[in-house]
């Protein structure tokens, strides 16, 4: 198939154009560089410099003739999503109208998106399975919600078929090592231990560690980026050869503490990662952990990767990589 792949140069992108290159299918990226490298893209690909809120690009784009897209390019910052909600609906909301009316404009109704476990907000049951209730503690959740339901109106209006595969928390890089292109500003907790451990920060903050978990810090469900990329294909394929639409959650099903994994990075790493132990944030649950029975009944898929060693021994690999150093 021809898929169009728009955030293809970022983090999550580069690895999913990779794993549908690897299945045989032709790719182009679509990509303003705002968060993505150009050190992520691949030369047997495409490239189109353009912005999802430019529809007249998008409506070029799309124009080249595709049987199918995949839509990575939503801001994710959930904090900062909080203080700056415009941006956030600006880019996510408006931006993915924009996508979806230039693909249906086109004839392109296969649509691969990119959704969210903030989509569920506080647990109210463990695991977290895809008939938990929706009710986002933040405004970056918020707006992934919304896309899943603008999306199932446009199956219904449009006959536009989509898979929202919703993330718990990406991380590891490529196991074959490319692309290694580091996220920019990342929030998230395997990088910020990488910066500190490289030094690119003096020291990083633990949120809390009074909750009533095995060591007093969060739980969280980790999935390896290659894991990731894996479904995407997979979920891609489904809807074409199926015709019809998928949700469903992508989780290695494993819960592991912040202290776990800072323990772990240590010896992998062999750096002290100065750390230090501070107060909860505001809307951190204890304990997420996803199921991901359905995503292996609809697509034989599981976590291969995504236990706690290949996360970090693959991230820490792309850390020491003199080129990625910011």
């Amino acid at each position: 198939m021809k898929v169009l792949v728009i955030g293809g140069a970022g983090y999550i992108g580069s690895h999913v154009v990779k794993e549908l290159m690897k299945a045989g299918h032709k790719v182009t990226v679509f990509d303003n560089l705002s968060s993505g490298l150009k050190q992520n893209l691949f030369e047997e690909n495409c490239f189109i410099q353009g912005d999802i809120l430019d529809v007249k690009a998008l409506e070029n784009a799309f124009e080249k003739g595709f049987d199918a897209f995949v839509h990575l390019a939503a801001f994710k910052a959930a904090g900062e999503s909080m203080l700056c909600p415009e941006k956030y609906s600006v880019n996510n909301i408006t931006g993915t109208i924009n996508i979806m009316n230039a693909a249906v404009k086109c004839g392109c109704k296969n649509m691969v998106f990119s959704s969210s476990a903030a989509v569920f907000g506080e647990p109210e049951y463990l695991p977290i399975d895809e008939n938990h209730p929706k009710k986002p503690e933040n405004y970056y959740g918020f707006t992934k919600l919304k896309i899943e339901e603008f999306m199932s109106w446009y199956h219904q209006l449009k006959g536009l078929n989509y898979a929202a595969l919703r993330y718990f928390n990406a991380a590891g890089y490529d196991i074959e090592g490319f692309p290694n292109g580091l996220e920019q500003n990342p929030a998230n907790l395997l990088p910020v231990i990488m910066e500190t451990a490289c030094g690119l920060r003096e020291r990083m903050k633990v949120f809390g560690t009074d909750y009533d978990t095995r060591d007093g810090t969060c739980i969280r469900d980790y999935v390896h980026v290659n894991d990731l990329a894996a479904a995407h294909v997979k979920a891609l394929e489904y809807i074409v050869n199926k015709n019809e639409c998928l949700t469903v959650n992508l989780g290695s099903e494993k819960g592991v503490t912040v202290k776990e994994m800072l323990e772990e990075a240590r010896k992998i790493t062999g750096k002290d990662i100065p750390a230090d132990f501070t107060d909860r944030r505001p809307g951190d649950p204890a304990v997420l952990v996803a199921s991901a029975k359905l995503a292996y009944e609809k697509l034989g898929w599981k976590a291969e990767y995504s236990d706690v060693r290949t996360l970090l021994e693959t991230t820490w690999k792309a850390y020491q990589s003199g080129t990625n150093l910011h």
